[in-house]
């Protein structure tokens, strides 16, 4: 009520100057009927001048008038004024100030009064959400002012392909709506218009001289009179779909359909499953097995992340670290397994080494290397036991990081080996610009072997670009006597794959070793549990 008393007593003081004019006006016609005449006749000499009662009269009432007068013409003004600023604020609340679009809060109408104007002519609507794909990239590469003009730029080509009638709104930081009417009797040209929709938002924007690009992903649904569906749903629908779209690889269309919402639930209880799993201790190492070709000895491990789900099973790693990597879990889920894996190494003969796969994601935190050690640090692990693997193609994202990271485990003992070689697109410039210790030929070269002569070929070039670059070779995907009868031409290498066993958890690893007469015994693990020092790091 409090707001509305400055409002209520303008009101109220305008009444009583409307009033005042008025009665004014009255006072003025009937003292001016008497005033006027002998003001005329005294001034020609004909007559007495008025009565000066009469005549202050009339002036009060010519003074109220002028003053009335000018209150209206204020009055006028501040109607205008405030009709200017009424629309603008209701321009301000239902549209987007940077790209003119509608906003989120003012859709839902706008498609509601669209749906209603075109039932009648029994038309459908459209509902297409679009997202620019690697936004945030582009911000963080190129700051949030590139970011707004590949944003003014989308939405006015938005508006410029989209057909009369349509609405398009910008519902979030960098996804749009948009609201297409449309004959159901012709699909096809939905489809036509989303892929022009993609083609065109997807073009380079120039921006400061430079041309940036943004691709869009597009999930479509569509009003159904069977379903009777409401705004919201139709949009949840598009927003479904835009993101099953981004999961086939992005800059492309879907169209919803039911099955990619139990897909949507189930990607959402892995989310939340692998976020409570860390923090449970869900997530545990398996070992598998590293094998000497030319000896025939057990030297090491690779440890492989296993998730073991109270609700969901055994998950497989190709399923949940996807995930992991894009919800920004893998570091923490990576660091607690790796923590498990040293203390369960520390159990081990001292000749067997721990290999450690590390995500591409990992590889771009700058404190990689020091949360490394300190992990050594607290599990009293030898560095010269573990060794590292890269992926090849991670080198492509930041050279010069990597190569610091590499220098600096390298500076503390630590090997550093690249994974899945061959697959990527290493060049033996960067080979020799990186000090890695091991080179691991991927398990695609190494599976078909005994059947390709192509890949016997790759595998002979790879070992001998090892053994000149001074870098030891291990082959992955051993699986089969085949397999490992056509590697018996190669020296050197180390194997590793299901031929020698499938990965195991600690304590059947453990009990393996013990048989093997590999295992520490509690006064060796004793001996074994002096401090371990690493050194001081240079800088790279």
């Amino acid at each position: 009520m409090a707001g509305l008393m400055p409002s209520t007593g303008r009101t109220r003081r305008d009444l009583i100057t409307r009033a005042t004019a008025v009665a004014a006006v009255i006072m003025f016609v009937v003292t001016g009927g008497q005033v006027l005449p002998k003001v005329l006749r005294a001034t020609f000499g004909h007559g007495e001048g008025p009565d000066q009662i009469l005549a202050s009269a009339m002036l009060l009432n010519i003074a109220l008038i002028l003053l009335g007068w000018r209150r209206f013409k204020a009055l006028a003004r501040e109607v205008v004024v405030s009709r200017k600023v009424a629309a603008e604020a209701l321009e301000l609340a239902e549209t987007d100030p940077l790209t003119g679009c509608l906003n989120r809060r003012s859709v839902n109408a706008a498609a509601e009064k669209l749906l209603e104007a075109i039932r009648p002519e029994r038309r459908a609507l459209a509902f297409a959400l679009l997202d620019l794909d690697n936004f945030k990239h582009v911000n963080d590469l190129h700051s949030h002012q590139a970011g707004d003009a590949i944003l003014r730029a989308a939405a006015e080509r938005l508006r410029g392909l989209l057909p009369a009638g349509s609405l398009v709104a910008r519902i979030g930081g960098d996804e749009f709506a948009c609201i297409i009417p449309f004959d159901p009797r012709l699909p096809d040209q939905i489809d036509l218009l989303c892929a022009r929709l993609v083609e065109q938002v997807g073009q380079v924007v120039e921006w400061n001289g430079m041309e940036i690009e943004a691709t869009v992903s597009l999930g479509l649904s569509r009003s159904d009179s069977a379903a009777n569906d409401d705004i919201q749903t139709l949009l949840h629908k598009a927003d479904i779909a835009m993101f099953h779209a981004k999961r086939e690889g992005r800059n492309r269309i879907a169209w919803f359909v039911p099955a990619m919402e139990s897909e949507l639930r189930f990607r959402s209880e892995l989310e939340a499953g692998i976020r409570r799993g860390v923090s449970n201790g869900e997530f545990v190492p398996y070992y598998e097995k590293q094998i000497d070709l030319a000896t025939g000895e057990l030297v090491g491990f690779e440890m492989l992340a296993r998730w073991i789900s109270p609700s969901l099973g055994r998950v497989g790693p190709d399923i949940f670290i996807p995930v992991a990597e894009e919800i920004g879990a893998i570091a923490e889920l990576s660091e607690s397994v790796i923590r498990q894996a040293l203390r369960d190494a520390r159990e081990w003969d001292p000749r067997l080494t721990l290999a450690v796969n590390i995500s591409p994601v990992q590889l771009r935190d700058p404190w990689f290397a020091q949360k490394l050690l300190k992990l050594l640090v607290e599990a009293n692990f030898p560095p010269h036991r573990l060794e590292i693997e890269i992926t090849e193609s991670s080198l492509h994202e930041n050279i010069g990081l990597v190569r610091s990271m590499i220098t600096s485990l390298k500076n503390q003992g630590i090997r550093v080996s690249l994974d899945d070689f061959g697959t990527g697109y290493s060049s033996l410039a960067q080979l020799r610009s990186l000090p890695f210790d091991r080179i691991k030929i991927d398990r695609s070269f190494i599976s078909s072997l005994p059947d390709s002569e192509e890949n016997r070929t790759i595998v002979k070039s790879i070992v001998s670009l090892g053994q000149g670059l001074g870098m030891p070779v291990t082959a992955e995907g051993v699986e089969s006597e085949e397999v490992l009868a056509a590697l018996g031409g190669f020296e050197g290498l180390k194997a590793q794959g299901y031929l020698y066993g499938y990965p195991e958890p600690a304590d059947v690893t453990l009990a393996g070793l013990r048989q093997l007469h590999l295992a520490l015994e509690r006064k060796e693990k004793a001996a074994a549990a002096t401090p371990v020092k690493p050194r001081r790091a240079r800088s790279a």
